[in-house]
Protein backbone atom coordinates (compact mmCIF):
# COMPACT_ATOMS: atom_id res chain seq x y z
CA UNK A 1 0.00 0.00 0.00
CA UNK A 2 1.26 3.11 -0.64
CA UNK A 3 0.15 6.51 1.65
CA UNK A 4 1.24 9.94 1.36
CA UNK A 5 0.93 12.62 3.41
CA UNK A 6 0.64 15.98 2.12
CA UNK A 7 -0.20 20.02 3.68
CA UNK A 8 0.68 22.91 3.58
CA UNK A 9 3.99 24.64 5.21
CA UNK A 10 4.27 23.93 9.28
CA UNK A 11 1.35 21.21 8.87
CA UNK A 12 3.44 18.54 10.96
CA UNK A 13 3.39 15.80 8.53
CA UNK A 14 7.59 14.77 9.13
CA UNK A 15 6.91 15.12 13.17
CA UNK A 16 4.21 12.34 12.17
CA UNK A 17 5.70 9.99 10.26
CA UNK A 18 7.81 8.76 12.47
CA UNK A 19 5.16 7.58 15.14
CA UNK A 20 3.51 6.18 12.49
CA UNK A 21 5.99 3.81 10.95
CA UNK A 22 6.75 2.60 14.60
CA UNK A 23 3.19 2.15 15.15
CA UNK A 24 2.38 0.26 11.93
CA UNK A 25 5.94 -2.22 12.66
CA UNK A 26 4.58 -2.72 15.91
CA UNK A 27 1.38 -4.50 14.05
CA UNK A 28 3.05 -6.70 12.48
CA UNK A 29 4.09 -4.50 9.05
CA UNK A 30 6.69 -4.03 6.81
CA UNK A 31 6.98 -0.37 6.17
CA UNK A 32 9.17 2.19 4.30
CA UNK A 33 9.00 5.49 5.15
CA UNK A 34 10.36 7.97 2.64
CA UNK A 35 10.38 11.71 1.57
CA UNK A 36 10.19 14.14 -1.31
CA UNK A 37 12.00 15.71 -2.42
CA UNK A 38 14.84 13.02 -1.55
CA UNK A 39 14.98 9.82 -0.56
CA UNK A 40 18.09 8.71 -2.77
CA UNK A 41 21.32 10.19 -3.22
CA UNK A 42 20.41 11.95 -6.35
CA UNK A 43 17.30 12.90 -4.96
CA UNK A 44 19.01 14.15 -2.14
CA UNK A 45 21.21 16.26 -4.12
CA UNK A 46 18.36 17.85 -6.28
CA UNK A 47 16.88 18.44 -2.66
CA UNK A 48 19.72 20.70 -1.08
CA UNK A 49 19.31 22.54 -4.39
CA UNK A 50 15.97 23.48 -4.39
CA UNK A 51 15.71 23.87 -0.98
CA UNK A 52 19.21 26.25 -0.39
CA UNK A 53 18.00 30.19 -0.02
CA UNK A 54 20.82 31.27 -2.00
CA UNK A 55 18.79 30.26 -4.92
CA UNK A 56 15.93 32.70 -4.58
CA UNK A 57 16.28 33.44 -8.65
CA UNK A 58 14.64 29.95 -9.58
CA UNK A 59 12.30 29.91 -12.34
CA UNK A 60 8.86 28.69 -11.02
CA UNK A 61 9.32 25.83 -14.44
CA UNK A 62 13.26 25.01 -13.13
CA UNK A 63 12.06 24.40 -10.01
CA UNK A 64 8.92 22.19 -11.72
CA UNK A 65 11.17 20.01 -13.56
CA UNK A 66 13.82 19.65 -10.42
CA UNK A 67 10.92 18.73 -8.39
CA UNK A 68 9.98 15.67 -11.27
CA UNK A 69 13.60 14.65 -11.76
CA UNK A 70 14.07 13.80 -8.09
CA UNK A 71 10.51 11.91 -7.93
CA UNK A 72 11.64 10.05 -11.24
CA UNK A 73 14.35 8.60 -9.39
CA UNK A 74 12.78 7.44 -6.17
CA UNK A 75 9.98 6.15 -7.17
CA UNK A 76 11.84 3.67 -9.50
CA UNK A 77 14.89 3.32 -6.99
CA UNK A 78 12.66 3.19 -4.25
CA UNK A 79 8.93 3.24 -4.04
CA UNK A 80 7.97 0.79 -6.96
CA UNK A 81 10.24 -2.17 -5.69
CA UNK A 82 8.85 -1.69 -2.23
CA UNK A 83 5.94 -2.23 -3.03
CA UNK A 84 6.15 -4.53 -5.28
CA UNK A 85 7.12 -7.05 -2.54
CA UNK A 86 4.32 -5.69 -0.64
CA UNK A 87 5.61 -3.62 1.95
CA UNK A 88 3.82 -0.26 3.02
CA UNK A 89 5.63 3.21 1.76
CA UNK A 90 4.66 6.51 3.82
CA UNK A 91 5.88 8.94 1.94
CA UNK A 92 6.41 12.83 3.56
CA UNK A 93 5.05 14.27 0.13
CA UNK A 94 4.58 13.16 -3.38
CA UNK A 95 3.22 14.70 -6.74
CA UNK A 96 0.25 16.66 -4.94
CA UNK A 97 2.48 18.73 -3.57
CA UNK A 98 4.00 19.77 -7.20
CA UNK A 99 0.53 20.33 -8.37
CA UNK A 100 -0.54 22.21 -5.14
CA UNK A 101 3.06 24.32 -5.36
CA UNK A 102 4.13 24.01 -8.41
CA UNK A 103 0.43 24.08 -10.46
CA UNK A 104 -1.75 26.24 -8.13
CA UNK A 105 1.07 27.89 -6.05
CA UNK A 106 2.87 29.42 -8.86
CA UNK A 107 0.09 29.76 -11.12
CA UNK A 108 1.17 27.66 -14.02
CA UNK A 109 -0.69 25.71 -16.41
CA UNK A 110 -2.56 22.80 -14.09
CA UNK A 111 -2.32 20.39 -17.31
CA UNK A 112 0.88 20.78 -17.99
CA UNK A 113 2.07 20.36 -14.52
CA UNK A 114 0.06 17.56 -14.32
CA UNK A 115 1.51 16.18 -17.69
CA UNK A 116 4.96 16.25 -16.40
CA UNK A 117 3.79 14.58 -12.76
CA UNK A 118 2.68 11.43 -14.88
CA UNK A 119 5.96 11.24 -16.56
CA UNK A 120 8.01 11.74 -13.62
CA UNK A 121 6.24 8.58 -11.84
CA UNK A 122 5.22 6.79 -14.41
CA UNK A 123 1.61 6.83 -13.38
CA UNK A 124 1.93 5.54 -10.08
CA UNK A 125 -0.84 7.18 -7.80
CA UNK A 126 -1.17 6.45 -4.09
CA UNK A 127 -3.29 4.50 -2.39
CA UNK A 128 -4.31 7.15 0.46
CA UNK A 129 -3.23 10.82 0.40
CA UNK A 130 -3.80 12.29 3.83
CA UNK A 131 -4.25 16.25 3.86
CA UNK A 132 -2.97 17.60 7.55
CA UNK A 133 -4.81 21.38 6.58
CA UNK A 134 -4.45 24.61 8.78
CA UNK A 135 -4.88 27.87 8.07
CA UNK A 136 -1.50 29.31 6.39
CA UNK A 137 -0.88 32.04 8.95
CA UNK A 138 -0.52 29.62 11.78
CA UNK A 139 1.62 27.04 9.27
CA UNK A 140 4.50 29.70 8.86
CA UNK A 141 4.64 30.78 12.34
CA UNK A 142 5.36 27.12 13.26
CA UNK A 143 8.00 27.10 10.98
CA UNK A 144 9.21 30.69 11.96
CA UNK A 145 10.19 28.70 15.12
CA UNK A 146 12.32 26.80 13.90
CA UNK A 147 15.33 29.36 11.65
CA UNK A 148 17.06 25.60 10.93
CA UNK A 149 14.21 24.38 8.77
CA UNK A 150 12.98 27.34 7.17
CA UNK A 151 13.63 26.99 3.41
CA UNK A 152 13.59 28.55 0.32
CA UNK A 153 9.68 26.94 -0.08
CA UNK A 154 8.56 28.75 2.80
CA UNK A 155 9.87 32.04 2.09
CA UNK A 156 7.17 32.66 -0.70
CA UNK A 157 4.79 35.11 0.41
CA UNK A 158 1.38 34.51 2.24
CA UNK A 159 -0.33 34.55 -0.74
CA UNK A 160 1.37 31.70 -2.72
CA UNK A 161 0.67 29.65 0.43
CA UNK A 162 -2.52 30.22 0.55
CA UNK A 163 -3.35 29.92 -3.07
CA UNK A 164 -1.27 26.31 -2.49
CA UNK A 165 -3.70 25.40 0.61
CA UNK A 166 -6.70 26.27 -1.86
CA UNK A 167 -4.89 23.85 -4.48
CA UNK A 168 -4.92 21.39 -1.87
CA UNK A 169 -8.62 21.09 -1.06
CA UNK A 170 -9.51 21.80 -4.72
CA UNK A 171 -7.92 18.33 -5.40
CA UNK A 172 -9.66 16.65 -2.36
CA UNK A 173 -13.13 17.88 -4.23
CA UNK A 174 -11.75 16.20 -7.33
CA UNK A 175 -10.61 12.95 -5.84
CA UNK A 176 -12.29 12.52 -2.75
CA UNK A 177 -12.17 8.40 -2.55
CA UNK A 178 -8.61 9.11 -2.31
CA UNK A 179 -7.93 11.79 0.07
CA UNK A 180 -8.98 12.06 4.05
CA UNK A 181 -8.70 15.94 5.39
CA UNK A 182 -7.54 16.38 9.05
CA UNK A 183 -7.28 19.29 10.79
CA UNK A 184 -3.85 19.58 11.99
CA UNK A 185 -4.57 22.84 13.95
CA UNK A 186 -4.98 20.70 17.44
CA UNK A 187 -2.84 18.66 19.78
CA UNK A 188 -0.33 16.77 18.41
CA UNK A 189 -1.15 13.73 20.36
CA UNK A 190 -4.95 14.28 18.68
CA UNK A 191 -3.47 14.78 15.09
CA UNK A 192 -1.43 11.22 15.84
CA UNK A 193 -4.60 9.74 16.73
CA UNK A 194 -7.04 10.66 13.92
CA UNK A 195 -3.78 9.78 11.45
CA UNK A 196 -3.73 6.09 12.78
CA UNK A 197 -7.36 5.17 12.35
CA UNK A 198 -7.73 6.68 8.85
CA UNK A 199 -4.38 4.52 7.99
CA UNK A 200 -6.02 1.55 9.91
CA UNK A 201 -9.27 1.73 7.90
CA UNK A 202 -7.32 2.06 4.76
CA UNK A 203 -5.41 -0.91 5.06
CA UNK A 204 -8.32 -2.76 6.02
CA UNK A 205 -9.70 -1.96 2.76
CA UNK A 206 -6.85 -2.75 0.69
Amino acid sequence: MFITLEGPEGSGKTSHIPYLVEYLREQGHIVFPTREPGGTSISEQVRDILHDLKNAEMHPRTETLLYQAARAQIVEQVIKPRLAVGEIVISDRYYDSTIAYQGYGHQQDLEQVRALVKYATGGLTPDLTILLDLDIEVGLKRKLQNELEWNRMDAYTVEFHQRVRRGYLEMVKQEPQRWVVINSDQKWDEVQTELKKVIIKGLNKS
